[in-house]
């Protein structure tokens, strides 16, 4: 039997992580390594550089006419993202 103030491991880790503000960067992290999964191999593919500095998301893409359609998907992206995350980690997209 375990104590009555054992916590599940995932709230351990989780209040770990707020402790020693590692949430922000592990979301960052977990958001960049979801990107495939999130935008499909197409825009995956053509992906040449991904990163989150600031609050905002920084894209390369190789593709014209991908970064056009992203554009103006913008907002929709920010959303998935931040749901993905479970909080507002991103607050803009740069497109490089």
């Amino acid at each position: 039997m375990g104590r009555t103030n054992d916590k599940p491991l995932k709230e351990a880790i989780e209040q770990m992580l707020h402790v020693y503000k590692l949430r922000r960067k592990f979301d960052e992290t977990a958001l960049i390594v979801a990107w495939p999964e999130m935008m499909g191999t197409a825009v995956a593919n053509r992906t040449k550089d991904i990163f989150i500095r600031d609050r905002k998301l920084f894209i390369r893409l190789e593709s014209a006419v991908i970064k056009n359609d992203l554009m103006m998907m913008r907002s929709n992206i920010i959303e998935k993202m931040n749901e993905m995350a479970g909080s507002s980690v991103i607050d803009e997209i740069i497109f490089l």
